[in-house]
């Protein structure tokens, strides 16, 4: 029999972790997550876990392996604690775009990373928008991938007016593009795209029709922004009244915010599933995902399913 729901987060997105936890109605356990001296992670839980059931909310971004260590030694500390259940919440995986061996002599690192999960002690996890889905096939405990389309779409129905065509930035992605266009009741539209090295994409050319429509373009991810800043300049050169682009994961790394502050993108519409403080950006609109991950945590410990929050 498992005991309450205990929340404990890292240092990753706090905001978010109180978010959920506000949802729940559910303070943060007492947790120390700091660094020794040398730069090590210093972890101490500082109330009983036995017997609880024991979600650690954590994204997995910058710094990114700072995160992924907090994660694991709070896995482990939960485990020697001997918590009834232990569940990993991770709104963001990070190394989900190494999922395969596509080159000579490169690891899988999504596989590495999730058997350091498996291992710490993690015995369910909740995810937000998997990169690649079959990932969850990389872990031999149950893993709940949760879509962040339904927060996107409740925004975007407010916002857009008019012919609205919805655009997917590859080809890979068109299938999250048809269900946000089939909730808009809109058109769809194809970039075609090549990719000669990672973070670096040249666009070719588009399949459908954006003239005078407003354009919204929907991936899972903004890293870099060179692809969605591409494909809105295509866009306006083929006819499209103005671009707004979302995604459930505004990573931002490098260039990025430089990137969009310049293009001509109507609006950034992007999650919190990654902390978005400090980002200074006039365009980006940031929606939450916490009741979307604390309804999920709900239901999984009173063991309902779970399902309906897929689409």
């Amino acid at each position: 029999m498992l005991g309450s729901i205990k929340l404990l987060t890292g240092t990753s997105n706090p905001r978010l972790a109180q978010e959920i936890g506000e949802y729940l109605g559910i303070p943060l356990s007492d947790a120390l997550v700091g660094r020794f001296s040398d730069g090590e992670v210093r972890v101490k839980i500082n109330e009983s876990m036995r017997g609880e059931d024991v979600f650690v909310i954590q994204s997995l971004g910058h710094p990114v392996n700072d995160s992924i260590m907090e994660l694991l030694l709070l896995l482990d500390a939960l485990k020697r604690a001997s918590a009834g259940r232990i569940t990993a919440v991770i709104p963001y995986f990070a190394y989900a775009r190494q999922d395969r061996k596509d080159k000579p002599r490169v690891p899988i690192s999504a596989r590495l990373l999730a058997d350091l999960i498996t291992t710490a002690g993690a015995q369910r996890l909740i995810i937000v928008d998997l990169h690649s889905p079959q990932i969850q096939g990389f872990f031999n405990i149950p893993v709940d991938n949760l879509y962040a389309l339904g927060v996107l779409y409740e925004y975007l129905s407010k916002r857009l007016e008019g012919d609205v065509v919805v655009v997917s930035p590859d080809a890979g992605g068109v299938e999250r593009a048809r269900l946000l266009a089939n909730r808009l009741g809109s058109s769809i539209a194809i970039i075609y795209k090549r990719r000669p090295e990672p973070n670096v994409a040249e666009v070719l050319d588009l399949i459908g029709d954006v003239k005078n429509k407003t354009a919204v373009i929907i991936d899972d991810i903004i890293d870099t922004a060179g692809t969605v800043v591409a494909a809105t300049h295509m866009l306006l050169s083929k006819g499209a009244k103005s671009v707004f682009v979302c995604a459930t994961h505004g990573v931002f790394s490098g260039p990025a915010i430089e990137r969009l502050k310049e293009s001509p993108i109507e609006e950034v519409i992007v999650t919190n599933s990654l902390n978005m403080e400090g980002k200074k950006l006039e365009k980006l609109r940031v929606v939450s995902i916490a009741p979307l991950v604390g309804e999920a945590i709900r239901r999984a410990h009173e063991g309902e399913s779970i399902s309906s929050l897929f689409a």
